[in-house]
């Protein structure tokens, strides 16, 4: 069964778009691998928003230091969160520690290998999939996406 991770993380006070979009930029081609070859993932999408907009469209060019950046990761992977979680620490924890030490909170949780357990519990609290209202999921198939690349 397909399952959603809709998790937004507040990027830490100050920090600008700019320096949000050149840090996450630099992690991509590690990520799409690891997202590759873990095998459980059908869609990945990594945005950057700004709560002071009324569209949440951040300005990708401004040097100025903003409080109302966030960073969201949504997803639809297969199999149960946990050993997701786990898929993600072992291989990305670079990655990881990185992205986190743009978002208020993160710093508590690197380095992520040792903080499996927390780094978990941080992704459940701000997984708004798994918060009501937002708990609405809609698979337009159950095959997983191991089924899906055998099957092309």
């Amino acid at each position: 069964m397909t399952s959603p991770l809709t998790l937004f993380m507040p990027v830490l006070p100050g920090t600008s778009a700019v320096t949000v979009v050149a840090t996450l930029t630099t992690l991509l081609p590690t990520i799409e691998a690891a997202l590759a070859s873990i095998g459980t993932v059908h869609y990945a999408r990594l945005v950057l928003l700004d709560r002071s907009q009324p569209n949440l469209q951040p300005d990708l060019f401004s040097l100025l230091p903003s409080d109302k950046l966030v960073i969201g990761i949504i997803t639809s992977f297969d199999g149960d969160f946990s050993p997701y979680i786990h898929d993600f620490t072992v291989q990305l924890s670079a990655e990881f520690d990185k992205t986190l030490s743009l978002v208020v909170g993160g710093a508590a949780l690197t380095p992520v290998v040792d903080h499996e357990a927390e780094f978990e519990a941080f992704i459940a609290e701000n997984n708004a999939s798994q918060h009501i209202p937002n708990t609405y999921f809609f698979a337009a198939y159950q095959h997983t996406v191991q089924d899906i690349l055998a099957a092309i």
